[in-house]
């Protein structure tokens, strides 16, 4: 491959691996066993502007982002020509947008709380007052009709209006913060479908969560604040053109994903971290500062939105899902038989992160066949899964007995009203039913009541047991479906619930409450399943306000990512991977330092010299979906053959469309571009609104006239000698995120450029497609 973004795409798999290459006049097609860890897509077709990859449950074209800054004349001229006013204009802009960005997802986070707390609130009354008539049949109907309709809007909402809103979109987040776009991944439709299809989807009693989906709602507010302006809503002041370009985006996005974490779990420095560890993949001290201030202005805004709500003024929203978990022990010591409870717990984390991961990978192979045939498909899958879970909610609390209300409580038993530690269902006046106090309340309120202190004989072994198997299964089962679904719920709810059987069976030679046990059950399987430890850290912290817990939750995660990474990687690495998204590693694989450039990139590369003739341009423009052309200088313009630089798609469509168009060809300078140009006119679109190749209106006698290209080529592009080895390009074109690097020759004589390396070139299944015999880990 060439500078062409991601031609030749590989395809992904049937049962098997399947890459369909160019082979003379037609498509020649071969098969290779396959693995899970090949990407989900089962065919492609062929495709010469980009690749093709899943964004959220459709297949979606994929190109990369430009973070690379151009060094042309028009740039130059431009930075000469800024002011000092100009620049304290565009940094407070950004700690404006940062600002607005906070406020903003605080406000959608309440929002998602406030609609969930009372739409579930209002059918888990509904089903408790016709059960305390003892309607048991109606009740069910009730509950799990109301389910079902939640659940089909949720669906229809993603299946017809944004598919990219699918899933939890942290994958696609990760993807876009390492150089990888696509429109609908922060698409405002994706944004619209993504707030009401998770609070359809998580008031309709799935076993996922909207912390996922706030992440990726974070990123959506981000990148429209961040598009530049508008024509059409004549939002065109000057000082917003300054975030024309993908670099002052990215960090935009990144304060939008760290918010949407502070928003989900009221945790700021969680928010932080989780940007820094999980999603972003460039950093900097000055990000971090304004990702911080972010998160602190979404915290202050939900402080302020809760103690509003605590008059009574938002309905069924009490402490809402905005948590705090109270699992403050009296123990505030522990001894070495403790932390041998503890190392037990991290390993079993570790275990059952690991086949979640493996289970999760094959279900959602399954679900491809099935989505890949239709948005009724989905809707229909989306809603067989609904009445599972609404049979299990409703129906495993009947096998669990009847238990006695302890005596000296301070809350009311049984409960009377949609959530409490204690539900009543079919039990008598004076007992309760333990099951269904997990599972006739809302997620959060199912992890409130197992991570409450003082409770260890609250519930049941058997109970624990049923409920752990069931969340397992349903989280399992329910991610694949096409609704806005995190996972951090239902792997809160299953480690919580392990945690607490855990503790219950080794109680004996521990002291530690059965509450604590649960937030050290569910730190291990979050360390198990996402691979996250520092983030992970301080978020459990910052929802249960107890330091103390630190070094235990330290230890827990430690051992239970350890154990983890010895069978398979975390969950969204796998998640990226399967979607087909070409993901930048920070490191080169192994198999990268036997090759050097030269051998996987395809040359000659298509290039324009740097007066070239206008027919010459638009035939290279019609016939390639190439994003980057070499530019070189030939006699009379120089001695030699010498590259002059690259020219970007984008700014050639751009120079074309203004017409400077010459008859001779002759250098026409910087000048007398400038005369009809401006350095925004050069600028990046917004999401789908780029100048393309139709909106050209070239006249006949045009196309054999000439241009001069020298002002707005980029005239330092990084390059590499040919002999480089992979490995190192790999970690250069990953570390300055880069979209083209040129490869020159290493002998005199030769062409000035053999070949241009794009993300598509460090894919493993490109460089094992060359190389067939090549083992990709060693």
């Amino acid at each position: 491959m060439d500078h062409q973004e991601g031609s030749n795409d590989i395809d992904g798999m049937e049962g098997g691996w399947r890459e369909i290459e160019r082979n003379g006049s037609g498509l020649h097609e071969t098969e290779e066993a396959g693995s899970t860890r090949e990407p989900l897509l089962r065919k492609r077709t062929m495709n010469t502007t980009s690749q093709i990859a899943i964004v959220g449950a459709n297949v979606c074209t994929i190109e990369s982002l430009d973070y690379e800054i151009v060094e042309n004349d028009l740039f130059a001229q431009n930075w000469r020509s800024r002011k000092k006013v100009q620049i304290f204009q565009y940094i407070v802009l950004k700690w404006t947008l940062a600002l607005l960005i906070g406020l903003a997802t605080g406000l959608v986070g309440f929002f998602n709380n406030l609609a969930v707390e009372n739409i579930a609130g209002f059918k888990l009354l509904l089903t408790s007052n016709l059960m305390l008539e003892h309607r048991y049949f109606t009740a069910f109907l009730a509950y799990g009709s109301i389910n079902a309709v939640l659940a089909a809007s949720a669906a229809a909402l993603c299946a017809y209006v944004a598919p990219a809103a699918a899933g939890s979109g942290i994958p696609e987040v990760k993807a876009y913060l390492n150089g990888v776009d696509s429109y609908s991944i922060l698409a405002p439709s994706t944004l619209f479908v993504k707030i009401f299809g998770s609070i359809g989807g998580v008031s309709a009693g799935f076993v996922l969560g909207k912390e996922g989906p706030m992440v990726h709602t974070g990123a959506c507010i981000a990148n429209l604040l961040g598009q530049g302006g508008s024509r059409k809503y004549h939002l065109t002041w000057t000082w917003l053109r300054y975030f024309k370009n993908d670099r002052d985006r990215r960090d935009l996005i990144t304060c939008g994903s760290a918010a949407g974490v502070a928003a989900a779990f009221r945790a700021p420095v969680g928010g932080v971290l989780f940007a820094l560890e999980e999603v972003a993949s460039w950093w900097r001290s000055a990000l971090l500062w304004r990702t911080f201030f972010t998160t602190a202005v979404v915290a202050v805004s939900l402080r302020s939105l809760i103690e509003y709500c605590r008059s009574g003024k938002c309905g069924l929203f009490g402490k809402g899902g905005l948590i705090m978990f109270d699992v403050s022990s009296s123990v505030t010591t522990y001894d070495t038989a403790d932390l041998i409870v503890i190392i037990v717990l991290g390993v079993i984390g570790g275990v059952f992160g690991a086949l979640f991961n493996y289970l999760l990978d094959r279900i959602l192979r399954t679900y491809s066949f099935i989505n890949e045939k239709g948005a009724p498909f989905k809707i229909l899958l989306t809603v067989a899964i609904s009445i599972l879970t609404s049979c299990c909610s409703y129906g495993l609390p009947w096998l669990a007995s009847c238990t006695p209300c302890p005596p000296h409580l301070e809350e009311q038993c049984p409960t009377i009203g949609r959530s409490g530690n204690f539900k009543n269902f079919q039990c008598p006046p004076g007992h309760y039913n333990d099951l269904a106090s997990l599972f006739l309340n809302t997620n959060d309120d199912a992890i409130r009541n197992l991570f409450s202190a003082g409770t260890d004989n609250e519930f049941h072994m058997s109970t624990l047991f049923v409920f752990f198997a069931a969340v397992y299964c349903l989280g399992l089962l329910t991610y694949g479906v096409a609704v806005p679904s995190g996972l951090f719920i239902p792997v809160i709810l299953a480690g919580s619930t392990y945690g607490r059987m855990v503790g219950t069976l080794l109680g004996p030679i521990s002291d530690l409450d059965a509450g604590l046990f649960a937030l050290l059950g569910a730190a291990s399987f979050l360390g198990g399943t996402m691979r996250m430890t520092v983030s992970v850290c301080v978020i459990l912290l910052e929802l249960t306000n107890d330091l103390l817990l630190l070094p235990l939750v330290m230890l827990v995660l430690l051992i239970s990512k350890t154990v983890a990474d010895s069978f398979n990687k975390g969950v969204y690495d796998q998640i990226v991977r399967m979607k087909g998204l070409p993901y930048m590693e920070a490191h080169a694989e192994p198999h990268m330092r036997h090759l050097v450039a030269r051998d996987v990139v395809s040359g000659p590369p298509v290039s324009f010299s740097g007066v070239e003739k206008v027919g010459t341009i638009l035939h290279a423009l019609r016939l390639t979906g190439h994003n980057g052309f070499p530019v070189v200088d030939e006699p009379p313009f120089a001695d030699a053959p010498e590259l002059v630089g690259l020219v970007l798609r984008s700014h050639l469509l751009v120079l074309l469309k203004g017409k400077r168009f010459s008859k001779e060809r002759v250098k026409t300078g910087v000048g007398e571009v400038l005369q009809r140009f401006g350095a925004f006119d050069f600028a990046k679109a917004g999401s789908g609104k780029g100048l393309k190749l139709e909106d050209l209106s070239i006249l006949e006698e045009e196309m054999d006239m000439f241009v001069d290209l020298h002002p707005i080529t980029n005239k330092s592009p990084y390059t590499v000698v040919e002999t480089m080895s992979l490995a190192k390009a790999a970690i250069l074109f990953r570390e300055l995120g880069l979209r083209h690097l040129c490869v020159t020759p290493k002998t005199p004589g030769r062409p000035p450029i053999v070949g241009i390396l794009t993300r598509h070139d460090f894919m493993p299944e490109h460089i094992l497609g060359l190389f067939p015999h090549r083992h990709p880990h060693k």
